[in-house]
């Protein structure tokens, strides 16, 4: 069972700024890095498997889900004390008891199993991490070096930065993966383009034409999206295959809103063939734009991901038509890694759950307004009754009545 208070807990971290304590834009929140984090993950990911590398995704997509939850839980610990604290065996330890302790009850609803290894994630301590680990820190380093480029402009004449400067720069060197040291050599790389290109959905803000609280980004509603797909998938018994493209599905499904911004859906209604109109160049500007930064053979993915987002789907590869639709659940007997099956409706209620949840919370701070008020009315009609693969995911919108 998916907790209200693990729903929150994911949410919070839209709450949270980072670099509060320099000079800074207020688009920088701990979900939107989250969700820079994790696509810059899938970059290193598959350029690991490019170079022969075998890749358990989904380790990586658990161990992303489990380093998020640890520093939401611990928020109020500068970077560099909680690197320091991480580095003494006795903090660290008592650190990631108290934060498994924090987390039991929401982990163990949806899964014993799920609470215990997050507890071992955060227990085990690896002389050599393995390459799950390497990546993420890789990832979450490169996301902060991306961030750092707009404070140290911000924060040139600020006491310290120097030292904040050459802090970053020793994590820079310690990263070991090749392709990440290969764009940290070379900026003007067009996997560092890509990179970038996505960075900037934290710039994008949702709801835009109405006040809000708190206000989130593009960029953290996809990993809100991602990691809600994540566990419902865990919920319905999805196999592995099916959890890695409800994930990055999820975390993918808006990256056309980098080239054409955040369009409401109000707006897209009111116009006849708008909305069509809008895909047609979507796809357009991707072919453009997007697809020009990454390998060719990594485009299909994406093009699953962001084309026909919210439909049910499968892959056969080596078919003549490999990809079909499917207008209701996807069958039990297609629910195997070699048909690549992906929820399209799954992540379409998780995108459609975010937006619930933030006009909920800004309604519940007093921030309304009638766009606020109508949005969550008709989100609630549409969805509290939806059920996915026969879990009801409408139980989740009741949360937040």
């Amino acid at each position: 069972m998916i907790t209200r208070t693990l729903l929150e807990r994911i949410f919070e971290a839209a709450f949270i700024e980072r670099w509060n304590d320099h000079p800074h834009p207020d688009v920088f929140t701990e979900l939107g890095k989250q969700g820079h984090k994790m696509i810059i993950a899938w970059v290193l990911g598959r350029s690991e498997e490019d170079a022969g590398q075998r890749m358990d995704w989904n380790a990586l997509i658990e161990g992303g889900v489990f380093e998020f939850l640890h520093r939401v839980v611990l928020t109020d610990i500068r970077p560099p004390v909680f690197h320091r604290l991480m580095q003494n065996p006795v903090t660290r330890q008592e650190l990631n008891d108290w934060v498994s302790e924090k987390l039991e009850p929401d982990l163990a609803a949806l899964s014993p199993r799920m609470a215990r290894r997050f507890r071992n994630y955060h227990s085990v301590r690896e002389r050599t991490p393995g390459l799950v680990r390497r990546l993420l820190r890789a990832a979450h380093f490169m996301a902060t070096k991306w961030e750092f480029s707009f404070i140290e402009h911000w924060s040139a004449s600020m006491y310290g930065i120097d030292q904040t400067a050459r802090e970053i720069a020793a994590q820079m060197k310690a990263i070991d993966i090749p392709a990440a040291r290969a764009m940290l050599l070379n900026p003007d790389s067009p996997l560092w383009g890509f990179i970038s290109l996505v960075g900037q959905l934290s710039f994008q803000k949702r709801w835009a034409q109405t006040p809000r609280v708190p206000k989130t980004s593009v960029l953290g509603h996809l990993f809100f999206v991602a990691v809600v797909a994540w566990l419902v998938s865990h919920e319905i018994g999805a196999c592995p295959k099916r959890l890695y493209n409800n994930f990055f599905g999820g975390l993918f499904h808006d990256l056309p809103e980098v080239l054409t911004r955040d369009i409401i859906s109000p707006v897209k209604a009111s116009v006849a063939g708008l909305e069509e109109t809008l895909h047609h160049y979507e796809r357009q500007a991707m072919e453009e734009r997007i697809y020009p930064l990454l390998p060719p053979h990594w485009h299909e993915e994406l093009r699953r991901y962001t084309e026909g987002e919210f439909f049910n789907k499968t892959w056969q590869e080596g078919q003549i038509d490999p990809l079909q639709l499917h207008p209701e659940d996807i069958p039990d007997e297609l629910n195997h890694d070699c048909y690549s099956p992906m929820d399209g409706r799954l992540i379409e209620a998780c995108d459609k759950l975010a937006a619930y949840i933030e006009t909920s919370i800004s309604i519940d701070t007093g921030i309304r307004s009638p766009a606020l008020q109508d949005g969550k009315r008709h989100l609630y009609e549409r969805f509290h009754r939806a059920q996915i693969n026969g879990f009801p995911i409408g139980s989740l919108f009741e949360y937040f009545r």
